[in-house]
């Protein structure tokens, strides 16, 4: 699995960081996410399936 994280469409609802916190963080200043990694090892990817399912931005795509 490969994450791309469109930063700019971020609303900084923190909804990925709930789903995946080993794989999303957010911003102390104004709340947008992070990815802390681009290739999440097997055991997380089913957070972070549900991570980009719950993005209210849609800013998190998965290429499996």
């Amino acid at each position: 699995m490969h994450i791309e994280f469109d930063e700019p469409k971020c609303v900084a609802a923190g909804q990925c960081v709930v789903a995946a916190p080993e794989v999303f963080d957010q911003r102390d200043e104004d709340g947008i996410a992070i990815l802390l990694t681009e290739t999440p090892a097997a055991d997380l990817h089913e957070g972070v399936r549900e991570a980009a399912a719950i993005c209210p931005a849609a800013a998190i795509r998965l290429k499996e």
